[in-house]
């Protein structure tokens, strides 16, 4: 197992660096701060003076180099709007995310698992028809649109929900249920279709025939093997949960490391840019190698192929 962990390291380092290089060249492209932080009276020492206070006199590959060599020692500069430590910012921002992410995949699961077997005991059911509607509007809706039109019923026509911060907890159930549309569709197929297969085997029969009823054989003899496959999409949709909260934040108003990104692209807060999605990629990565390591420990076969 941790050969296998070690193994995942070091193949995650590549991509860590495209992100740590893209994204110091991608935001260099949004325009010069400078426009941005003087007034268009400023002149031509005053423009000189502020690239040179915050290193932006020098040329791209310097700027770049001297952004590494922070990285390594863990100083990602400081913001230009705040003069805060830009990894401060982004720390402090990450937890609302973590909060967002953590609580839609613990419903999308739960609901999933529900509905998957309710739907796999009961083929062609009620359960089984709503299943499938609910997979096709996940996948063809996109999140945005679910949180417009949240707002505008529960919102503007009610009245009932809050459409942005996080003073209330009514303030959680927009951007949670906008968010919990995709996973909770895609999990659930996931989970129909394993809890199909495994409902079909030997062993399942056998349990049947020695009178285990549905909620036996589901919780414990089928449910552990169609585990597997869904927990591997859902680490695959919590990444995607991540990346896909920065639009919901966005629109919500909600005070994570999506809105941050948003914020400091607008604003063209470098230091701030690349700390969040520099965090935000160390992050996926962790829980890429967790996610593999819970499939290898459900998986007999996966801890086979890791030892060899």
């Amino acid at each position: 197992m941790f050969a296998f962990l070690r193994r995942r390291m070091y193949t995650s380092l590549i991509p860590l660096l495209v992100v740590l290089f893209g994204v110091f060249l991608l935001a260099r492209l949004t325009g010069d701060p400078t426009n941005l932080y003087l007034p268009v009276s400023a002149t031509a020492d005053q423009r000189a003076e502020f690239a040179a206070e915050n290193g932006l006199d020098k040329p791209v590959w310097n700027q770049m180099l001297d952004y590494l060599g922070g990285v390594i020692h863990l100083d990602f500069g400081e913001s230009l709007r705040t003069g805060e430590s830009a990894a401060g910012m982004a720390l402090r921002a990450f937890p609302a995310t973590l909060q967002l992410a953590f609580f839609t995949m613990l419903l999308a699961i739960v609901g999933a698992v529900i509905l998957g077997c309710w739907a796999a005991l009961r083929p062609n059911s009620l359960a089984d028809r709503f299943s499938s509607l609910l997979s096709m509007t996940a996948a063809s809706v996109p999140d945005f649109w679910f949180a417009i039109t949240g707002i505008w019923i529960f919102a503007v026509v009610f009245g009932w929900l809050p459409t942005s911060g996080t003073g209330s907890t009514l303030s959680w159930i927009l951007p949670i249920a906008t968010l919990l549309i995709r996973p909770l569709g895609v999990l659930t197929q996931v989970v129909r279709g394993a809890m199909v297969q495994a409902l079909s085997a030997p062993y399942v029969r056998l349990a049947r025939s020695k009178g285990a009823g549905d909620f036996r054989v589901v919780t414990h003899h089928a449910l552990r093997n169609a585990a597997a496959p869904a927990l591997t999409v859902a680490g695959d949709l919590a990444v995607a949960l991540v990346n896909g909260a920065v639009v919901v934040e966005a629109i919500f108003g909600w005070p994570g490391i999506g809105k941050l990104m948003i914020d400091s692209i607008l604003q063209r807060d470098f230091a701030v840019l690349q700390a969040a999605v520099l965090l935000t990629a160390v992050s996926i990565f962790i829980l890429n190698v967790v996610i593999d390591a819970g499939y290898a420990l459900l998986d007999a076969r996966v801890r086979e192929k890791v030892k060899v």
